[in-house]
């Protein structure tokens, strides 16, 4: 019997009403009143199209599509977020938004099953594929965005130039060798940078550009680990000579890990990365600082961050779209590599624990 839960779609089902997927919950109760994000609809559109058999899945990405072709503004603009009146805030503009609303399509375009999905993916991704950020973060989820469209149709002709873009704009290694992060600190979904990086070396043929990007994935995960866990950088962020561990940590980490750990294993064959890979969903049942789970098994929602003395309890779209798509990963049979040790301690610990806390909504990063 396999150690990581199945994917399920309940919980996220369970966040979704007609206008898209609500941004926040209270315990694992939805607060529609408090709006939705064009950031959680583009996301959602990538993990349920890797889900497909779930009943839930068409559902579900059919809502997330319909809500990024009304977000969309024409060219490479979408607005970011809409209030719970169901009306389009005053927001300013977020590449951020525009990144993940461009990954999400990508991914329908490569991944999902239903010909309705893919092709209105790909009229919208069309017509988005010029964005442009001087944002890594953004330009790295518009970047895997267009190596699955490209994965798919070789010859797309804006995927392509995204992609050449991005090679130009992603940061690679430093100089120091001491702190090599192309960044003065960690910040959030760190691992996006090398499995961005990764994904256009590859995308380009550029074997120079794959090394350096595997180095930096390599580098973080030793940076992030403590013991025989992940100690995840906490929402404040992380620089040369801070101490392990922090917190509130956030499961977008864990993901962005699973993510671009999956990648590199699935080009290198190096069992370190699949490894890596199974403690960052490892790190969601208790294999993490204080030994308690990140999600609750009676909803399949993820919990929306790790404190010092336990976890955030609400439920909300980002953490549940972390749980989801991090198991995904975590069952996928994708060859060799050895299975995650797990912290012994972990369920002791969290036996022991009996302080968690129900905590505010998790506020989103975004880019300036």
């Amino acid at each position: 019997m396999s150690r990581w839960p199945p994917p399920s779609l309940r919980h996220l089902a369970g966040l979704t009403d007609e206008a898209g997927i609500v941004e926040h919950a209270r315990l694992d109760r939805p607060r529609p009143e408090l709006g939705y994000c064009t950031d959680d609809a583009g996301r959602m559109l990538a993990v349920v199209s890797k889900v497909a058999s779930d009943p839930e899945a068409h559902r579900l990405a059919r809502v997330a599509l319909a809500f990024l072709a009304r977000a969309h503004e024409g060219g490479s603009s979408f607005r970011p977020r809409l209030g719970g009146d169901g009306a389009w805030t005053d927001d300013p503009p977020s590449d951020d938004a525009v990144g993940r609303a461009l990954y999400g399509l990508g991914t329908a375009v490569a991944r999902a099953p239903w010909p309705g999905v893919r092709g209105g993916a790909l009229e919208l991704f069309d017509a988005a594929a010029r964005f442009r950020s001087a944002h890594p973060r953004s330009l790295g989820y518009a970047a895997l965005g267009a190596v699955a469209v490209l994965d798919t149709i070789a010859d797309h002709a804006g995927a392509r130039r995204l992609i050449a873009s991005a090679a130009e704009l992603l940061p690679g290694p430093a100089g120091d060798p001491d702190w090599p992060w192309p960044e003065p600190r960690l910040t959030y979904a760190n691992a996006l940078l090398p499995e961005a990086r990764l994904a256009v070396a590859l995308a380009r043929g550029d074997r120079d550009g794959a090394r350096e990007a595997l180095s930096l994935l390599e580098w973080l995960v030793a940076a992030e680990t403590r013991d025989t866990w992940f100690s995840f950088t906490a929402v404040a962020g992380r620089g040369p000579g801070e101490p392990k561990p922090a917190f509130d940590q956030q499961p977008i980490e864990a993901w962005a890990m699973a993510d671009a750990c999956a990648r590199a294993f699935a080009h290198t064959g190096d069992a370190r990365f699949f490894d890596a890979l199974r403690r960052a969903a490892g790190w969601f049942l208790g294999d993490n600082d204080i030994g308690v789970a990140v999600y609750d098994p009676a909803t399949a929602g993820g919990f929306d961050g790790l404190e010092l003395h336990g976890v955030n309890r609400n439920q909300g779209a980002e953490s549940t779209l972390a749980f989801v798509a991090t198991m995904t990963e975590a069952r996928a049979p994708r060859g060799r590599g050895q299975a995650v040790r797990s912290r012994p301690a972990a369920a002791s610990a969290s036996r022991r624990s009996g302080t968690d806390a129900t905590a505010t909504p998790t506020q989103r990063s975004a880019a300036p």
